[in-house]
């Protein structure tokens, strides 16, 4: 069991304890996956992210670049996986290839799937798409308006809340409305996966950024580990777009829980003690938030112990 003194020598036993936590006490409860998960309401965690500090965990292996490539589709608005799976990047393909089984009754597997989904641009039209997930109200959240007597049309661009943020950081500092939000209630019924990270909200302190993540629902062993970079990611692209400097990470979560069936890797994770002190350099600045490419990032210090896996409850 870790001690008060763990926690502030190092970052990640605040993820760990949680872990541990969860895992003796939480409330066991069956889900939607029909998985069952022990569940606690309510966690938060802080990271500093001066000097390049990121909450990369080193107690398993993180796999940075596909979370720094799903944040960066996310900034695009696309909502298909074609893109993602031409990267490697199977992340959100479980959900379409479920989607087309109970469809078809093929029982392709998910790498067959991903390679067709990559190769035939039709086949990934009717079946890659994920509806407007994360990224579509981030960069275009739907806005409609009058057209004619009772009728309304939606417009071509939606709200770019994203570009909103940049330029309300930069010309309204103190303003308490720098949000970007997931949680589009009139759309929730058509996406693969309601977004579990829904609410981002960013404070300026003197010349630091800092931001805070609610996330709803978060899969702790699988989940959150992704989820602490992309919001520490978003911070540093923010930072480096408005001329601040990297402040604190805050994340909070709703109910946060672990799978029973992810038994073996929560086991060995626990057994881990963290170390090394992985940090991000931002090697270019384009000329807007939505101009970066994966080659901007470099991680240093980072020497993870060894891969756990769990499956992904769909």
């Amino acid at each position: 069991m870790s001690s008060h003194a763990d926690s502030a020598r190092h970052p990640e036993w605040q993820y760990l304890d949680l872990m541990r936590h969860i895992w003796q006490h939480g409330d066991e409860r069956v889900d939607r996956t029909g998985v069952g998960t022990r569940s606690v309401f309510g966690a938060q965690l802080r990271f500093d992210l001066s000097d390049g500090r990121m909450p990369l965990l080193t107690t398993k292996r993180v796999f940075w670049k596909t979370a720094t490539r799903e944040f960066l589709w996310f900034l695009t608005g696309d909502t298909n996986i074609r893109n993602l799976c031409a990267q490697g990047v199977e992340i959100w393909t479980d959900w379409p290839l479920a989607r087309y089984r109970k469809a078809t009754g093929d029982d392709i597997s998910r790498a067959d799937f991903s390679a067709r989904i990559v190769a035939d641009e039709a086949f990934a039209q009717s079946w890659g798409d994920l509806g407007p997930v994360y990224g579509k109200q981030w960069v275009n959240w739907p806005v409609y308006e009058a057209a004619g007597e009772g009728l309304f049309r939606q417009r071509a661009q939606g709200v770019n809340q994203v570009a909103d943020v940049v330029h309300s950081l930069r010309n309204n500092p103190g303003s308490r409305r720098h949000i970007v939000e997931g949680w589009n209630v009139a759309e929730l019924d058509q996406m693969a996966l309601p977004p579990c990270h829904k609410t981002y909200q960013f404070h300026v302190s003197g010349n630091r950024l800092n931001g805070l993540l609610y996330q709803r629902s978060c899969d702790v062993a699988l989940g959150l580990p992704f989820n602490l970079w992309g919001a520490a990611l978003f911070i540093r692209l923010l930072a480096q777009q408005c001329d601040l400097e990297p402040g604190e990470l805050v994340w909070m979560g709703g109910d946060t829980h672990l799978y029973l069936n992810h038994a073996e890797l929560v086991e060995a994770q626990l057994l881990r003690e963290p170390e090394g002190n992985p940090r991000l350099a931002l090697l270019r600045r384009p000329e807007d938030i939505f101009g970066y490419r994966i080659e901007d990032f470099e991680v240093s210090g980072y020497a993870p112990q060894g891969q756990l896996s769990a499956p992904v409850a769909v």
